[in-house]
């Protein structure tokens, strides 16, 4: 994951009860059957189950209030079924699970922050297939079901493509930015295409206004918001299939279909008047600090791009659906390429083929496995068949909202890409162009970086 984002969305964070492992139904976050607003009857199918005596492990990244929620939601399991559940953490996951599953001591559950870790396992035998029959539920339930197909899809260790991953916590990030009072008080109006969104922005321009905060910022990760600009930009300009081939490197970065994207971003972020501060000084601003220009009197800005979790460096006490909120990061209306997101996801994946992880899996599949979390905080679920109204916060469902009006969800694509380029010379090269080098140039380089690992 990118240095900064793993907070996910931290704005929304609510302390949350762990019910302990083999707890009772009364010592559960939601007492079964009191709120109607859950599915209860799938935990009432889900005690058919019998796994009394049974152990199940599950290994991820969660830490702190994300594992009291993790736990909260686990403990229905395990009081539906009688399995002892245990749930372990560690910010080192991604080097821990190598070694676990290559020494023959997996957890029986393994929780992936990237796909790209799971299908690297699954192409050396470490992971269970889930079969067709839970990736043809995958399609049929959630909201642009192919796109979760895709993601949980990869090569075993004789090259067949097979289901290997279901992801379940979302993270989103094609989202903008803005003070709702600033909005009514200049008479600007949301826009709902790409076209009305440009239009905007040289509009706030031609009243003496400037437009967007950007900052590109981030430490040693310094680059990275440019490159989520970048991936939505190649959902709106190119197809799903060329964004998928520019993440595998079988469409190099100085493609014209690529360059095309990268050019789009520059048409934002490399005009003086569109930028607060101009545009030489969007690679100097840190990210968490960009935000700030909202909030200023007389506005220093009207809107800023970045993911779910940016509340979490606004002024303290601002309110968001009150204060601040966020519109969808547009399409164009005259690609004809639908809604498409994009975010992140964890992959819940079978690392120990037990009885009692298949049942777990199945789990994952019930609108009460996820109404659970949704009711608290941080999540947001494809799955159709949960009931919206659970939603604990407002903001939550509004971005729910927009997760499942899409056509096509693709994770964040320097994610996906080999370390050297996604966290290296994609950062680095976007910081070059916005500081006005050639997007040609920039391109030839980071593809000479990815041809270089080959």
């Amino acid at each position: 994951m990118k240095t900064g984002r793993s907070a996910g969305l931290a704005l929304l964070a609510l302390a949350a009860v762990a019910a302990p492992q083999g707890a009772a139904a009364q010592d559960l976050v939601f007492a079964p059957g009191e709120d109607p607003r859950f599915n209860w009857a799938s935990y009432e199918a889900l005690q058919q189950t019998d796994l009394s005596g049974q152990t199940l492990t599950i290994f991820g990244p969660w830490l702190g209030p994300d594992k009291a929620l993790i736990d909260s939601v686990v403990a229905y399991f395990a009081a539906a079924t009688g399995a002892t559940v245990r749930y372990s953490g560690s910010d080192s996951f991604e080097q821990q699970i190598v070694i676990d599953t290559g020494a023959g001591s997996p957890p029986d559950i393994a929780i992936f922050p990237q796909p790209g870790l799971a299908g690297d396992l699954a192409r050396r035998g470490l992971i269970a297939p889930l079969g067709q029959e839970t990736a043809d539920w995958v399609l049929e339930n959630y909201a642009a079901g192919p796109s979760w197909v895709d993601l949980g899809t990869h090569s075993g260790p004789d090259g067949t493509d097979a289901f290997y991953g279901l992801i379940y916590k979302v993270d989103l990030k094609s989202l903008v930015w803005f003070v709702p009072e600033n909005f009514e008080d200049a008479g600007y109006e949301i826009p709902e295409t790409m076209e009305e969104l440009k239009a905007l922005t040289q509009k706030i321009v031609d009243e003496g206004e400037t437009p967007w905060c950007i900052g590109l910022g981030s430490g040693a990760a310094t680059g990275w918001p440019a490159t989520d600009w970048v991936e939505d930009l190649m959902l709106r300009v190119n197809t799903p299939e060329d964004y998928d081939a520019w993440t595998r490197g079988e469409l190099p970065f100085d493609d014209p279909k690529v360059l095309a994207a990268i050019e789009e971003f520059g048409w934002f972020v490399r005009n003086d008047a569109f930028v607060q501060g101009g545009a030489g000084a969007v690679a100097s601003t840190d990210f968490r600090d960009s935000p700030k220009g909202l909030f200023a009197s007389p506005p220093g800005c009207y809107m800023h791009k970045q993911a779910s979790f940016i509340p979490s460096f606004f002024p303290e006490g601002t309110q968001v659906g009150l204060d601040a909120d966020f519109f969808y990061f547009p399409a164009y209306a005259e690609q004809d390429l639908g809604k498409p997101v994009l975010g992140g996801g964890t992959t819940f994946a079978i690392t120990r083929d037990t009885e009692a992880a298949r049942a777990f899996m199945e789990f994952l599949k019930t609108p009460i496995a996820h109404e659970v979390w949704m009711a608290q905080s941080g999540f947001l679920t494809p799955l159709k068949t949960a009931n919206p109204e659970v939603y604990g916060d407002p903001t939550l469902r509004k971005m729910a909202d927009i997760l499942l009006a899409a056509d096509t969800f693709r994770f964040d694509g320097s994610d996906l890409m080999p370390g050297a380029v996604g966290a290296g010379a994609f950062w680095t090269g976007m910081i070059d162009y916005a500081g006005g080098a050639d997007a040609a140039a920039v391109g030839a380089m980071i593809r000479k970086t990815w041809d270089s690992l080959n």
